[in-house]
């Protein structure tokens, strides 16, 4: 019995493991920014050809991956990225009132 408790927990282990790649970057850049926004937000992050597209950006691409209970949150955090992106401006008047309010 105990036998099939060690087996139901190791393939719940597996399920917890399996890794979903939700979106593909050609440039190194967009890449490691996308999976830095997602470890900001908590969700462990798995970046596959990384090293292989900085040394030929042409050929690979690299698959950004989350592990499948954190799909849904990871995909709605990348869309909400597309849909309101930062730019400098903000982020550059978002940094001067932080610094009036210390001051």
């Amino acid at each position: 019995m105990s036998n099939e408790t060690g087996v139901e927990e190791q393939d719940e282990q597996d399920k917890q493991d399996e890794l979903v790649t939700i979106a593909v970057f050609p440039e190194p850049m967009e890449a490691n920014m996308a999976r830095s926004a997602l470890e900001a937000a908590g969700i462990r992050v798995f970046l596959q050809g990384e090293t292989a597209n900085s040394m030929i950006p042409v050929a690979f691409a690299s698959q950004l991956q989350v592990r499948a209970e954190d799909e849904a949150a990871a995909r709605n955090l990348l869309d909400a990225m597309v849909d309101d992106p930062e730019s400098l401006e903000s982020v550059t008047a978002a940094e001067i009132a932080a610094e009036d309010a210390a001051k």
